[in-house]
Formats: structure tokens, sequence, C-alpha cells
């Protein structure tokens, strides 16, 4: 998470929304990211599908059974859907997301035969470092915003 966080940073840095993420298997980093949206011009370009696209290149496989996410900023519709597709074992995030944060809603679905697959969550890791850097980051926006 630790590292999620540096990745949020840089994102922060290049004016995107401050989000890291990392993909470990085996207790080695293969998949890392950080909102790239803006940078990209993509709409997909969030960190946990930057992380997820290179975990599966690395790895040479789609599934990514036996992985662990770490994410700062809990996933919105889009990527929790695509963690349960790539079916990653275990998603930590650090801090909800009021506004988009779908994991109550998502995680239910892969727990049922049909999809064969349960992704444990866990939340709140490091929360409070992962929640100031996105708190500071929309303050900052709000009050550029409000400058004349």
């Amino acid at each position: 998470m630790e590292r999620a966080l540096a990745l949020a940073k840089v994102a922060e840095a290049l004016g995107e929304v401050p989000v890291g993420a990392v993909v470990v298997h085996a207790g080695v980093i293969v998949g890392e990211g950080y909102n790239r949206r803006e940078i990209d011009r993509d709409p997909l370009a969030h960190a946990e599908l930057v992380a997820i696209a290179q975990a599966a290149k690395t790895l040479d496989r789609w599934r990514l059974i036996g992985c662990t996410l770490y994410v700062t900023l809990e996933p919105c519709p889009m990527c929790a859907g695509a963690i349960v597709n790539a079916r990653v074992e275990t998603l930590v995030y650090g801090t909800r997301d009021p506004r988009a944060g779908a994991v109550d809603t998502h995680y239910g679905i892969g727990k049922g035969p049909p999809l064969n697959h349960a992704c444990v969550v866990k939340e709140g890791v490091l929360g409070e470092r992962a929640a100031a850097i996105l708190k500071s980051f929309f303050a900052e926006k709000r009050q550029k915003k409000n400058t004349p």
C-alpha cells in the first residue's frame, strides 16, 4: 500500500486524481499504475485498470488468481467489474469513495456458482493517508476554481 500511495502522489503531481494501484503475486509486484485519464485522454486509464493490464502482461495470463490488488481509493463500478472479471483474489483499498464507490454493490456477484470466484475485500489500509491526499487535491482544485 505504501507503493500505491507513492503512485497516487505521482498522479497528483501530474494533475490527475491521485489514485495509485499495485498488483502483487507471491510477494512480488507484477503490475502498478496511477490515474492517467487526462494524460492519455483515455476514460479507461484508471489506476486499477492500468495495474491489472500490466500484471496480465507480466504474468502472461489475464486471470489474476493468486493476486492482491492494493489501491488507494475504493474502486468505481467499472473498475470493480474488471477486478471481478480478472479474478483478483484480494482487494485492499485505503479509503472509501462516497460518490462512486462500488465495493458494497459489486462484490456479491463473484460469490455465486456461475462465476466460481470470490474476491476478499479489506478496507481502510493506510486509509487516513489516502484520504488526506485526495482531500488536499480536491481542496486545491476548488480553491483554483474560486480564485478570480
